[in-house]
């Protein structure tokens, strides 16, 4: 880094190597008799992302959600329970790793200090055959993470290191964006690991338990993302794997505070406000419909997920070329999720986790024990004498019977933890998704960038490309800064800055041995 790109503020985590890119130059704000109009459509992180940065700037900013929350994926709304208590529901536990740069940049302009966030002491993977692994006493800097992970695992044995193709998992070593996509993106994640010969017993406990992170099954799971995931989490990164979750719901942690400070900038937050399409206007500018109104504005942020995205354009026959248009009709979900929240009438037994990732207990992911962190569960288990629990299943077949998959998620559950099976379920709430990205193998090219055929719009999200090293909520997050960015340039406003984790392998001698080994 030069001198004049050195950070006037401190870096946002420990690693000394997290790559700053600058904010873009420009007016500090825009002159309030002239700001430009600005719709960002979806209010998830993303949308909430760039309608910040954009406010910032005087930007004068109407944001259009179609739920009645905010929050996207990460919404929260509340719920009776039929012992008469009032909770919160959502579509269930999120990490926030510290990795997530962009993300916790916009959660400190409410919270400085991120004291809303608390951290979990460990991050425990279990397997139905007896194996476990843990991420507590794992180094944090690359290269002694890998190697303290195998040292402390019981999933990595002398013989299966002997048999792994090192040449084969070179890819994984120096990973840059977007060069991995060009190598990688044609490959499934399973090839790749069969490629390097991963040992199984560390495949089915440690990958799968991230692969399905990305609600898909690694057959289908490109192995580019797959190789970014290694680099950002584990590789690349000396942030860590452990995370932060929040004390609170997330509205009451993250969303409702937020959205009081978007509208003390003077943006307009329209919930339960679907958009039935956007039209480029002839003389420039657009047109948003929402029901029986129009209104104009001089540039619009689409911020919703592919499915939505798909519909919207699909509904909006002007925007963008041809091609983008195609590209945007090919764009897939990730195969159906559950998320079943359970409110016990007993406690769990005291050394359970807070959460735990699993394999091999049929559809059943993860399991979370809310009233470890959450203060909204544990003043319910407090109150009762009871816990609260969420059960996770990914990547479900598109056939699969819900009530199905939560009454096997619940016998699962009992195997995890057995002083569950006396427990009696007081309430409980079933989340059944899919409208979550879907990384397929060969599906990079048309996945949208930031920017588009028809200037003034821009796309964000967690499916966009950014070229970043960025990858779940953080790249929805990255995506509106830089959707933001891009609409500032144009002004002539100051963007913002961003950072990432760094770009391509960690050492010289590492990144020298992968060129050197490509070029054989």
């Amino acid at each position: 880094m030069t001198a004049d790109a050195r950070p006037a503020t401190p870096r946002p985590g420990r690693d000394r190597l997290a790559r700053l890119l600058p904010a873009p130059p420009g007016a500090s704000g825009a002159d309030p008799a002239s700001a430009p109009r600005a719709a960002v459509v979806g209010g998830g992180i993303a949308g909430l992302t760039a309608a910040t940065a954009l406010a910032e700037r005087g930007v004068r900013v109407v944001l259009y959600e179609r739920d009645a929350v905010l929050g996207g994926r990460l919404a929260g709304w509340p719920t009776r329970l039929a012992d008469g208590s009032t909770v919160t529901m959502s579509r269930g536990f999120h990490a926030f790793f510290r990795q997530y740069y962009n993300l916790r940049a916009l959660l400190r302009r409410t919270d400085p200090a991120l004291s809303r966030l608390t951290g979990l002491p460990d991050y425990p993977l279990r397997h139905a055959n007896g194996g476990r692994d843990s991420f507590r006493r794992v180094p944090r800097t690359p290269p002694l993470s890998a190697l303290g992970f195998v040292a402390l695992s019981g999933s990595f044995r002398l013989r299966d290191l002997a048999r792994m193709d090192a040449r084969a998992a070179l890819p994984l070593l120096d990973v840059r964006v977007p060069e991995v996509y060009d190598r990688l993106d044609r490959v499934s994640a399973h090839d790749l690991l069969e490629a390097i010969r991963f040992p199984a017993a560390a495949r089915h406990l440690a990958f799968e338990v991230f692969s399905r992170s990305f609600f898909a099954d690694p057959c289908r799971l490109s192995a580019a993302e797959t190789a970014l995931m290694f680099h950002i989490y584990f590789l690349g990164s000396s942030e860590g794997l452990l995370f932060d979750v929040p004390v609170e719901p997330f509205p009451q942690a993250l969303w409702d505070p937020l959205a009081g400070y978007l509208t003390g900038l003077g943006a307009e937050l329209r919930a339960a406000t679907p958009v039935d399409a956007v039209t480029a206007l002839s003389g420039g500018g657009f047109a948003v419909t929402t029901g029986d109104a129009e209104t104009c504005y001089d540039a619009v942020v689409l911020a919703v997920d592919p499915g939505a995205l798909r519909a919207l354009v699909d509904r909006s026959g002007g925007l963008g070329d041809e091609p983008w248009r195609e590209r945007i009709a090919r764009l897939r979900t990730a195969p159906p999720f559950l998320v079943s929240r359970l409110w016990l009438d007993r406690p769990v037994l005291g050394h359970r986790p807070g959460f735990l990732g699993t394999s091999g207990y049929g559809s059943l992911d993860n399991v979370s024990v809310l009233n470890r962190w959450e203060g909204e569960a544990a003043r319910w288990a407090g109150r009762t004498g009871g816990s609260v629990l969420e059960l996770h299943a990914y990547a479900l077949p598109g056939d699969a019977a819900p009530e199905t998959v939560q009454k096997e998620l619940l016998g699962e559950l009992h195997r995890v933890h057995p002083e569950t099976r006396r427990a009696r379920v007081v309430d409980a709430r079933h989340e059944w998704r899919a409208d979550c990205p879907l990384f397929a193998v060969g599906g990079y090219g048309d996945r949208p960038g930031v920017r588009t055929p028809t200037p003034g719009l821009v796309v964000a999200g967690d499916a966009v490309r950014t070229g970043l090293p960025v990858a779940l909520m953080e790249r929805a997050a990255t995506s509106g800064f830089l959707a933001a960015n891009a609409l500032l340039r144009r002004w002539g406003l100051r963007g913002h800055p961003l950072w990432t984790v760094p770009d391509g392998g960690r050492g010289r001698f590492l990144r020298w041995a992968v060129q050197a080994a490509r070029r054989g």
